[in-house]
């Protein structure tokens, strides 16, 4: 049980930075964050790991290159996103 809040408030804490760096952090609240950083963290572990060998925060491995993977993932995932909504990634 303690996994799954950790889980939560990471992928929070990730959809939130995601957020800032592709700039919709008006346009997402709490729910969405989380959401996009789960969602994004999964994207990075079918992405990037098997490239980079370092796991995403779904694979119970909080570390700092999970972090990152699930941050790239959370990123691209905004970025797919954008494309779709504004016609450009940005």
């Amino acid at each position: 049980m303690i996994n799954f809040i950790i889980w939560l408030i990471v992928g929070g804490v990730v959809g939130w930075l995601a957020s800032l760096i592709m700039r919709t952090d008006a346009q997402q609240g709490i729910f969405l964050n989380i959401v996009v950083g789960i969602i994004g963290a999964a994207l990075g572990g079918w992405l990037i790991s098997p490239l980079l060998g370092v796991p995403s925060i779904n694979q119970d491995a909080f570390s700092f290159g999970a972090l990152v993977v699930s941050l790239i993932g959370a990123v691209i995932l905004l970025a797919i996103v954008n494309l779709f909504r504004r016609g450009t990634a940005r």
